[in-house]
This record gives C-alpha cells, structure tokens and sequence, in this order.
C-alpha cells in the first residue's frame, strides 16, 4: 500500500524559500574557520638541539684522545651514567619502573644488547680509520631503519629506496678510498657500517618500547643491560678497567656527560616539539662537527675525494628520513654515537 504524500514536502519544480534572516541581536549561525597554523617549536628548544648536536660531535674526537681499550671505553661510557639516571628515575619514576611489565623489560634489555654490540663495532672503527670516515658511515643509520621498517611489513616510499641508493654510493666511493689507503682502515670502515646497522636496530626496539614507557626508566634498563654486556666482555677479553692517565679518565667523564647524557637525553627532550624529521637532519651536522674537531685536535685532514663520498651519504639519508612514511623508529632516527 502507498503512502499518503505529506503536506509539507515541497512540490517538484517549487521554487525553494530562502532561509530567513536573523533579527538584529540575535545570534548567527557560527561560520566554521580555518584552524590555526601549529606553532613552531620554541626557541629554547631550537636552542637545545643545537646543543645535542655539538654534544654528540664530541664523541668521535673524545675516544680518538682516550687512552684506553675500545671496549673499556664503551662500557665506562655506560657506566658513568647509571647513577644520573638512576637517581632521577628514583626520585620521579620509581613506581613505574617497579610496574614495568616482563616483555616490556625484555624488550629493554634486548635494546641494551643491540647498544652494546653497536659501542663494540663503532667505538673501535674512530681508532682504525679517519674520524671523518667513521662518523659519516655510522650515520647511515635511518638507512637501515628504513629497511628494517620495510622487513617488517611497514610501507617504505620509493624516494626511500633511492636515498638508500645514494647512500650506498657514498659508502662504496668512502670505502674505495680508505681501500687506497690501508686495509686497517677499510677495516674501520666496515666496523662503523655495522655500528650503524646496529644502532638502526636498537632506535626500532627502543622506540616499540618508548610508546608507554618514560625515557628515563627505559634508559636506565637499557644502559644496565649495555654495561652488564660491556663489563663481561671485557673481563673475558682481559681488557683493562682502570689505570689510565688523567686525560683518558677526563675524557670518559666528558664522554658519559657531553654525548651520552647531554646528547642523547636532550634529543629526546626536544623531540615533544621538534618534528623527528628535523631532529634527523639536524643530526646529521655531527658529520661535520667531528671532522672540524678531528682536524682541530689532531690536525686530521680528511683527503679531497673523501669530500664527495660524505656529501653522498648525508643526502641519501636526508632523502631516506625525508621521505619514510613508516613508524617513527625510522624518521626519527638520530644517530646514537
């Protein structure tokens, strides 16, 4: 059975009535606006990462300087931290870290390891080829978070794979020269190819753990597991813990406080306002950074055609952090030297 029409429907072909106006006073219909751009990131901020990065410039000349093992730098590096964050986390975590979950623990503790082997890798590199060398291979590292992304399912755009491309050009062009050189120093090379590759892996756990546990209590997890790591290697390898010179134990200490706490902690600090792409990029200036510092300190001047090969590798990375749409343990990679 039809239904009768209803009476207040317009009729088809019926001119439709305007809305009627809104009497003086009273209120309009809110009109919708545009939202307002976000602010950019404050300047102390801004100011902070710069900081970061002068920090973690640090870390290749400081271990060139120490006179002390590979290995034993690595874990006093660890070390001297602990009872920095230890405290803190103490004071303003301590619930949390008692709450910390078994696979959230393991997760830490994995990361640790990955922190460790990457120390063991990179740390040895600064001493078999140029600081220059070394620091531009190990920061090749959102390179390899890319592809560990892409091995986990995660979609990775083409501009990527071309920045790896170029990348890699850098690295083979990098390692053809020290090749030229020396086979130690090809050696080097390969040890801070590695070193990245590992430092890609401990950002991707870190970051799965990051997602509901604070810096400060993951930090304190993963740094324990590293130096648990270190201390046991080095015992086995019967490398020395103590006995060095004023200056090696000076430079320990400037290591653990400039690139370990003030690097790294205030990279994580400013990326709540700074977007991760920036911070990368930022990042990658410890290139140049540690080269200015290598020449200054021990007048290390890096050949002429090591100039070409560096300019590849941090534009293949620029490009790769420029163009991953994955998780954020791949754009937001900054190196961890």
């Amino acid at each position: 059975m039809s239904r009768p029409p209803d009476p207040d429907a317009p009729r088809a072909g019926a001119p439709v009535e305007p809305p009627a106006p809104v009497p003086p006073g009273a209120d309009a219909a809110p009109v919708p606006s545009e939202p307002d751009a976000p602010p950019g990131p404050p300047l102390v901020d801004l100011v902070l990462l710069g900081v970061a990065v002068a920090a973690v410039s640090t870390a290749a000349p400081l271990i060139r300087g120490a006179s002390a093992p590979s290995l034993a730098i690595a874990f006093w590096r660890n070390a001297l931290v602990l009872p920095v964050i230890g405290a803190a986390v103490w004071w303003r975590s301590r619930d949390e870290l008692r709450s910390l979950s078994r696979p959230l623990r393991r997760l830490s503790v994995v990361s640790g390891l990955l922190l460790a082997a990457h120390f063991a890798t990179w740390v040895p590199s600064v001493s078999l080829t140029s600081v220059a060398s070394s620091v531009a291979l190990v920061a090749t590292q959102p390179v390899w978070a890319a592809v560990i992304a892409r091995a986990r399912g995660q979609v990775v755009a083409r501009g990527t794979w071309w920045g790896i491309g170029v990348a890699l050009a850098g690295v083979v062009v990098l390692s053809g020269i020290d090749l030229s050189i020396s086979v130690r120093a090809l050696a080097g090379d390969l040890l801070a190819l590695v070193g990245g590759m590992l430092a890609a892996a401990y950002v991707t756990v870190g970051a799965d753990v990051r997602r509901t546990v604070s810096t400060g209590v993951y930090t304190l997890v993963c740094y324990s597991a590293a130096s648990v790591v270190l201390v046991v290697v080095c015992l086995a390898a019967r490398q020395p813990l103590g006995g060095y010179t004023g200056w090696t134990w000076l430079a320990l200490v400037a290591m653990a406080a400039g690139p370990q706490l003030l690097g790294h902690t205030v990279v994580n600090r400013v990326l709540r306002t700074i977007n991760p792409v920036a911070v990368s990029v930022a990042i990658l200036f410890e290139i140049v950074g540690a080269a200015a510092l290598a020449w200054i300190a021990f007048g290390e001047v890096p050949p002429a055609s090591a100039i070409p090969a560096a300019l590849l590798i941090a534009a293949g990375v620029v490009v790769v952090i420029a163009t991953t749409t994955g998780e954020a343990a791949v754009r937001a990679a900054p190196a961890v030297d």
